[in-house]
């Protein structure tokens, strides 16, 4: 019954491989929400060198800037040549290839001409999160390009898809604003951020990133861009439980009405 109802939603899965890499997409990320929780943080923000035992793992490190656009810039780089390497496909292809482009160059950009930075990053986890970022990338896209000779969807959410990711788009890239305003270039201490959304919870921009990947998957409506964004999801919720804690410990006036993702609620 309920593979009947989600056939209604997605493509069926166009090898035994793909599905490989759907729940092994599903369970990795599944696992680093897991580790943050427990405590063993990707070292970057807030959480570089967060224990003495990470600060000796972590090993050698690269400057924030370098990292993040480390991070970035090949998926980046893997939608712009998707554009070449794939050209048609349809309206909905097209949309996926726009968004998942457009989503990496936007956070180049803020990288480079919006966030201020406070240290370095563990060059180990930039390298773990730059090789996830451009496995999602391509993957999406690639395995999109396999199920173009599948019998669509009876449900078609690719517009809802595209709504979802540009409202995820907006506000997260606003509260990246706010958070980038909170002190000068030369200010290296955090601060409890305001306004926005971060008047109601600590992490709205996690909430929207949320709101991209299930974009992606909306627009996709492939089991693995929807693994991606339930296991992105799975992740970010953890983060933002563990930024909560770390905030709520490191200031004694921090609200304790501010939650973590959803206002009131979580």
């Amino acid at each position: 019954m309920e593979i009947a109802v989600l056939s209604k939603f997605m493509f069926d899965e166009p090898s035994v491989w793909v599905t490989v890499a759907t729940v092994m997409t599903l369970l990795s990320t599944v696992y680093l929400g897991f580790a943050e929780i427990i405590g063993s943080h990707l070292q970057y923000s807030k959480f570089t060198n967060s224990s003495a035992k990470q600060a000796v793992a972590a090993g050698t490190k690269v400057s924030s800037r370098t990292g993040m656009l480390m991070l970035y810039t090949p998926a980046f780089v893997a939608g712009v040549v998707s554009f070449f390497v794939f050209p048609g496909g349809g309206v909905r292809f097209f949309l996926l290839k726009v968004v998942v482009t457009f989503h990496f160059f936007k956070r180049d950009f803020e990288v480079l001409f919006v966030h201020k930075y406070s240290g370095n990053m563990g060059l180990g986890s930039t390298i773990l999160i730059s090789i996830f970022y451009f496995y999602v990338a391509t993957s999406l896209i690639v395995v999109h390009y396999m199920s173009l000779g599948l019998p669509e969807p009876p449900i078609d959410l690719k517009y809802v898809g595209v709504i979802m990711f540009t409202v995820g788009i907006i506000g997260n890239f606003y509260h990246h604003n706010l958070l980038a305003k909170l002190r000068t270039d030369k200010e290296k201490e955090y601060k409890i951020p305001r306004g926005g959304l971060f008047n109601l919870v600590i992490c709205p921009h996690y909430s929207f990133e949320i709101l991209i990947f299930y974009g992606f998957a909306f627009i996709s409506q492939t089991p693995l861009a929807f693994a991606c964004a339930l296991g992105d999801s799975c992740y970010l919720i953890a983060r933002s439980y563990q930024t909560r804690n770390w905030y709520v410990n490191k200031f004694e006036d921090f609200p304790a009405s501010i939650k973590r993702l959803i206002p009131y609620v979580f």
